[in-house]
């Protein structure tokens, strides 16, 4: 029996990768609906009520505000949206799409999902008003809620994603660093197979975690990204606002969707994002 996936923001850049990658079909009998304001799945989230969906889905929010163009606070009423959009439908199970950027930074420890957030910067700051948001709405009788910690996605993100030719990526400096800042990153298409694999256990009302960090280990520099891309780079200026280390522990992803060895490999994340 098929049941319907809907995937909330499927015009952003994870969604595009999303549609990019995976097929019509997805385990579990799962049929991905996308969703936009101008096509497939076509809705408003901020301005018109639910317009439906088959009841006993599952529903994926990828919808967010990531750069200065529009208030990050909208995050948290994107979010709600996806909250009650889930609860109008019948859905078995949403996942919220947060960041690891509110966790704030450790020089050398690796968050975990049971350590105390401590964003150090606006975005943090409403991804975990957001997840808040969301964790209050939660309770016994809604659709079940895992909000998803993603870290960096090699090809969506800023630094590989928005590379231009003839035009050197700027990377900031990271004190005592010489790969510059560190971050955790996944490939699309591992990703692509975590989520699949999420929503699969979802499909079967398998039981989840309310927070989960999303991303393969082990945290990699930039500069090590930057160079297994093959890209022309150099050092932009001393930044006093620059976040030296964010890194997830991944054990608990590990133990539900399992990622194959060397899958955090700079290298092998590039070949990810530059598959057909």
């Amino acid at each position: 029996m098929t049941m319907q996936l809907l995937v909330l923001g499927a015009n952003g850049r994870i969604g595009r990768e999303l549609r990019r990658i995976w097929p019509r079909d997805l385990p579990g009998g799962l049929r991905p609906l996308w969703h936009s304001r101008n096509a497939g799945f076509r809705w408003d989230m901020l301005a018109e009520p639910f317009p439906g969906m088959e009841p006993g889905g599952v529903v994926l929010n990828l919808a967010g505000v990531t750069d200065a163009r529009r208030p990050v606070t909208q995050n948290i009423d994107l979010a709600m949206a996806a909250c009650a959009a889930a609860e109008a439908a019948g859905a078995r199970h949403l996942f919220l799409l947060s960041s690891a950027a509110v966790y704030g930074a450790h020089p050398t420890y690796d968050f975990r999902e049971i350590d105390p957030p401590a964003p150090a910067n606006p975005y943090g700051r409403a991804k975990l008003e957001m997840e808040q948001a969301a964790q209050d709405w939660a309770s016994p009788g809604k659709p079940g809620l895992t909000i998803l910690r993603l870290g960096n996605v090699v090809g969506a993100d800023a630094l590989l994603g928005r590379a231009r030719p003839g035009a050197p990526v700027l990377l900031d400096p990271a004190p005592g660093q010489e790969g510059g800042p560190l971050r955790s990153y996944i490939g699309p298409r591992s990703l692509a197979s975590v989520l699949a694999r999420l929503a699969a256990l979802a499909a079967e009302d398998a039981p989840l975690p309310q927070l989960l960090n999303l991303a393969a280990a082990p945290p990699v520099s930039m500069r090590a990204l930057l160079e297994a891309a093959g890209l022309d780079w150099r050092w932009g200026p001393e930044t006093p606002d620059v976040i030296p280390r964010v890194g997830l522990d991944t054990r608990l992803l590990q133990g539900l969707c399992p990622l194959p060895p060397g899958a955090g490999d700079p290298a092998a994340m590039v070949a990810e994002w530059r598959t057909p």
